[in-house]
């Protein structure tokens, strides 16, 4: 944690006084009360200019509330509500000197506990009943007419029946999922506009740098420890996590942060020095003997997600049609007749018969080993390229060895389906 020493120490002593004799000090009383009122005045102003400088030179660093002044400085600032309808757009937000508790009171509003409520099935009584599967956190973001939206991580509410949103007050309210995209662990909720006094700002990821300093709010461990604040650093930007996903593997870009993040924190909120959000927590490195490893996922990566699925719902992916596994996944014995040199690449496992892969005549134990001339090393380096340089629509080349011969297949990708 990085702490902040803010103790100044100024002192009254003069060791070189030097002493005046008694006419000298008699004429310079004379001078001062013939001047009396403009001394006075040039004293009081220096006395206040230095007294503003020292103000405006601290800046107070706390783990707690500020006082009732500065909250009440701040009340303007917090009943504001972003009202735009557009799409999400990175925002400069200036705070002046408001200090760290401010932020967080003000930003704190906006983060809410989610709890994911699912059935589960009792088969002594042939009954099912809502259990809670599980917490995590969301942000707050925007307020549109009647409705107000929420970000969380997909894995925070996949596979609910049902999602409850607690809000900062300790009010419940139902949330209606939007859409989620499993693969970039992006989900937005919608609950009534009624509950939502206060809506975040997303900033600019792209200007972040190691050292930075950085508050994480969430509620790790369940909604018991609702709002908790962590203080920390940007350890590093633009790093890649490779995780398991229900859409399969992805390298999840990320910014690393050594802000305590545990679990219940994912979908919380990553929030610079301005109060502006600049990522959303979703994962550490829980490990023996590993400490401060926290990953989130930048704003300007999940910004356009966030946008897609507000508009249509979903994520729009282009399609191939196949189900894929690594080289090293499978066993030699089945694709014996690849050469030996051909050590890279995405072997065909399964093929949608609907699908532009299968009319293309793509099959089964097909290994593509490039797609438009760039070579594929596995099944995520495939799917990577995939999603971050084709649309749907556009025509791709297919390397491909079949039977131990190369070849290519050319074919026109369509839109997203599960999978591949």
């Amino acid at each position: 944690m990085v702490q902040m020493d803010n103790d100044y120490q100024v002192s009254t002593e003069n060791e070189n006084q030097v002493e005046v004799p008694a006419g000298k000090r008699e004429q310079q009383i004379n001078e001062i009360r013939r001047n009396g009122k403009g001394k006075a005045f040039l004293s009081s102003l220096t006395a206040g200019v230095i007294g503003s400088a020292l103000t405006l030179g601290v800046v107070s660093y706390t783990d707690s509330f500020s006082a009732e002044k500065a909250a009440n400085n701040e009340t303007a600032a917090s009943n504001e509500i972003a009202t735009n309808s557009d799409s999400i757009q990175t925002t400069q937000v200036s705070n002046g000197n408001a200090s760290i508790a401010d932020i967080v009171e003000k930003a704190s509003q906006a983060i809410v506990g989610i709890v994911n409520i699912q059935q589960q099935r009792n088969y002594f009584s042939n009954s099912s009943q809502s259990v809670e599967s599980g917490t995590g956190s969301g942000i707050i973001f925007r307020k549109e007419g009647d409705r107000a939206y929420i970000v969380t991580n997909n894995h925070v509410i996949e596979g609910a029946n049902e999602v409850e949103v607690s809000l900062h007050n300790g009010e419940k309210t139902s949330a209606k999922l939007v859409g989620a995209d499993a693969l970039t662990d992006l989900a937005v909720l919608e609950i009534d506009a009624e509950h939502v006094t206060t809506v975040v700002d997303f900033g600019d990821s792209s200007t972040l740098r190691p050292g930075d300093q950085v508050l994480a709010i969430g509620n790790p461990l369940g909604l018991d420890l609702s709002r908790t604040v962590t203080q920390g650093i940007v350890s590093a930007v633009d790093r890649s996590i490779t995780v398991s996903t229900s859409a399969g593997e992805w390298d999840l870009n990320v910014i690393q942060t050594d802000a305590a993040i545990n679990p219940g924190n994912s979908g919380g909120a990553l929030i610079n020095t301005k109060g502006e959000v600049i990522g959303i927590n979703s994962l550490k490195i829980s490990e023996n003997g590993v400490e401060g490893l926290g990953f989130a996922i930048p704003s300007n990566d999940f910004i356009p997600i966030v946008n897609e699925i507000i508009e249509n719902g979903e994520v729009v992916r282009p399609y191939l049609g196949v189900s894929l596994a690594s080289i090293e996944e499978i066993p030699r014995m089945y694709i014996q007749d690849l050469p030996e040199d051909i050590t890279a690449g995405a072997v065909v496992v399964n093929i949608d018969p609907e699908s532009s892969a299968a009319r293309a005549g793509i099959k089964v134990q097909d290994v593509i080993v490039s797609i438009n001339g760039e070579k594929v090393e596995n099944s995520n380096d495939l799917r990577k390229y995939l999603y971050t340089k084709l649309d749907v629509g556009d025509e791709v080349e297919l390397g491909i060895y079949r039977d131990g011969e190369p070849t290519a297949v050319t074919l026109t990708l369509t839109s997203d389906q599960q999978g591949i």
